[in-house]
């Protein structure tokens, strides 16, 4: 029986794969209340604003939200749990529901894959969602003691670790390290998931997805594209790219430079343009899908999707313009030495 890597790996190769688009703002369009957050958990803090929390008293709203984007054309999906870690989960008195939020988001997402796939024999895709934390191990939160840190590496290993074990004991397919803004909190994440891949004793792929502080491409801790390349190539990603911060417009010449240099599948989910005066997305599903049509035509990606702002009209117009283009082709780079402080460096054979 193939395993998830290799069936996402042979469904790449016929065509340019789709994942889905932002779950926060789609679940703000539910106008909920403080009740429907908090259900009968009993919980001591508001849990307004906690969407993770949702698939333990209101899986309604993940549920119509997965379906809804597997109805636009989404080959992969992910759960709702960017913030259901404990470093996260602790500003809403609800660490120790960690284990439980992502092992029913996952099944929840797992349940909805399997469904569709059951319709018409197209597999599906589950990526445990794991965000940054709003922790930093690169950097002070102190200006007056730049060799302060709020954590060390080994505690965000096993905030990590902990969601890690439960994405994949709820069917996760992947584990998606996303909106890495910190090459050394995704270092965390890598090894948390090597860890626990070791402790399952079988494959457990790995998508890693950078986003940029600023238009000349960088994360929060200086990184260039080519230089986060470089640092996490060993980890053998499955899908390396880019999300949020930007719509697509700006992510253009960053895709282009990734694309060229990674010898795995590239996967991009830009917001839905930048957001306007009163902080909310307006770029048209028709324009979104334009704009990374042009990387699709010029054999740049492999997988599209959308960010923040991004509805399952957007994915489906996606969907509609990549529909009949050939995937990128991973190109094969020679084998040299590469390393990464904030710029790469590439050592001539």
């Amino acid at each position: 029986m193939a395993t998830p890597r290799e069936k996402l790996m042979a469904e790449a190769q016929k065509r340019i794969l789709i994942s889905d688009g932002a779950f926060g703002t789609e679940i703000q369009n539910w106008k909920l209340s403080e009740a429907d957050y908090a259900g009968d958990l009993g919980l001591s803090h508001e849990q307004k604003g906690n969407n993770d929390i949702l698939a333990l008293t209101k899986p309604e709203v993940p549920e119509a939200i997965t379906r809804a984007y597997l109805e636009a054309g989404s080959d992969i999906v992910e759960t709702n749990t960017f913030s259901a870690n404990r470093i996260s989960q602790a500003d809403y008195g609800a660490e120790h529901l960690v284990r439980e939020i992502n092992i029913a988001s996952a099944q929840l997402a797992r349940k909805a894959c399997d469904e569709f796939e059951s319709r018409d024999g197209r597999p599906r895709f589950v990526a445990g969602a794991i965000g940054p934390t709003n922790k930093t191990l690169s950097l002070s939160p102190d200006v007056n003691d730049p060799g302060y840190r709020e954590i060390d590496f080994d505690y965000l290993k096993d905030v990590y670790r902990e969601q890690v074990d439960a994405l994949v004991e709820g069917g996760a397919d992947f584990i998606l390290i996303e909106t890495v803004f910190d090459t050394l909190n995704a270092k965390a994440g890598i090894m948390a998931v090597l860890e626990a891949e070791q402790a399952l004793g079988r494959d457990l792929p790995i998508q890693l997805s950078m986003t940029l502080t600023d238009l000349s491409g960088r994360n929060l801790s200086g990184h260039t594209v080519e230089a986060f390349w470089h640092a996490v190539r060993h980890a053998k990603p499955l899908t390396i790219g880019l999300n949020c911060s930007f719509g697509a417009e700006q992510l253009k010449p960053h895709v282009k430079s990734l694309s060229a240099i990674c010898d795995t599948l590239i996967m991009v989910y830009p917001n839905a343009g930048l957001p306007n005066e009163l902080g909310e997305y307006d770029e048209a599903p028709e324009t979104t899908a334009k704009l990374v049509g042009e990387w699709a035509k010029n054999g740049q990606v492999n997988v599209l999707g959308g960010c923040c702002g991004s509805t399952p009209a957007h994915i489906k117009a996606m969907a509609d313009a990549v529909k009949g283009i050939d995937p990128r082709a991973i190109p094969e780079t020679p084998r040299v030495t590469r390393l990464a402080g904030l710029e790469p460096m590439t050592m001539a054979a």
